[in-house]
């Protein structure tokens, strides 16, 4: 609702038609009067997300289906040849975040919106100059930066071990143990920490499961009269080579982009390389061998 809005895009995105629709009365009537049927609503939509994880995670080649339900999804709601050619991704879908949408390509065929591919040279009190002279006028401009989640601004409030700041420790890679717990960093809990993102399914899945290992955490400490915990340096080392094996092949790694999921080393600290219940399955229950577990005066507990 604009009298011109010009998009510069840094890079196309995969869109997919998105199928929500209302609940239908039938379905109404049955999450309310037949015992199950919500539960089994719901994990037929979780097992359906729970598939794409095939693609992303262990063989990208069956995502070029997906491609083509998206390119005909392009085709069917922008006519115009080379607005189209702007619009059109040159990596695998699912390397960058894959979009749901009816109504984006609509906006962007409107006679009042420019689709501008060149890169931003500089902005001047009224205009912003494109990498190839394009002087397009502006009195507004919205900033769509993206996500930044590979340097996490949390971690320069928080100190560990000796004036560690967590920061400093990950000034290569960001790397915890579960996505929860970091060593150095005694009685630290991370809540969708390193490697627990996702690009197939419900982030609360993942939250949900964290939860319930710090939960058994805490019940450990309490019943040992533990003052600190701390996963073992090489439980994390460990476990974060088997997480950077696993990601290396994904389509996020493998696709042909840059993405906010890889950090500055090029490394996939973002997304969890596998389905969520192999997850769930691995923080089920607190594993205190991979623990430094202490009692108030220093000494060394075990849990037998």
């Amino acid at each position: 609702q604009v009298a011109h809005l010009t998009l510069f895009q840094r890079t196309p995105a995969w869109v997919m038609h998105r199928t929500a629709r209302p609940i239908r009365r039938f379905e109404r009537f049955a999450f309310r009067h037949i015992p199950g049927a919500q539960r089994l609503s719901r994990a037929a939509v979780y097992a359906l997300r729970e598939l794409t994880a095939i693609g992303f995670t262990r063989r990208p080649s069956i995502l070029k289906r997906g491609e083509k339900l998206a390119r005909a999804h392009l085709h069917a709601q922008v006519p115009d040849p080379d607005l189209r050619a702007k619009l059109t991704p040159d990596y695998t879908l699912g390397c960058k975040r894959v979009l749901l949408s009816n109504d984006y390509y609509p906006a962007l065929t409107q006679p009042n919106v420019d689709v501008e591919t060149a890169g931003i040279a500089r902005i001047t009190p009224t205009s912003i100059i494109t990498t190839d002279g394009t002087e397009v006028p502006a009195d507004t401009i919205i900033l769509g930066t993206g996500f930044h989640v590979t340097d996490i601004p949390a971690a320069h409030s928080i100190w560990g071990r000796d004036g560690v700041k967590l920061a400093d420790q990950w000034s290569e890679s960001a790397a915890a143990y579960l996505g929860t717990t970091v060593d150095n960093f005694p009685n630290l809990f991370f809540l969708v920490g390193p490697n627990t993102g996702l690009g197939h399914s419900s982030i609360v899945y993942m939250i949900e499961s964290q939860v319930t290992y710090v939960l058994d955490a805490l019940r450990t400490m309490d019943r040992l009269g533990a003052s600190t915990i701390e996963v073992r340096p090489e439980a994390l080392v460990a476990y974060n080579e088997d997480i950077q094996a696993k990601v290396a092949g994904t389509v996020w790694n493998t696709g042909g982009c840059q993405s906010w999921y890889l950090d500055k080393q090029g490394r996939n600290t973002s997304l969890w390389p596998d389905f969520t219940f192999v997850f769930r399955r691995k923080t089920h229950r607190f594993d205190p061998e991979h623990y430094a577990i202490t009692s108030a005066s220093g000494q060394p507990l075990t849990d037998s």
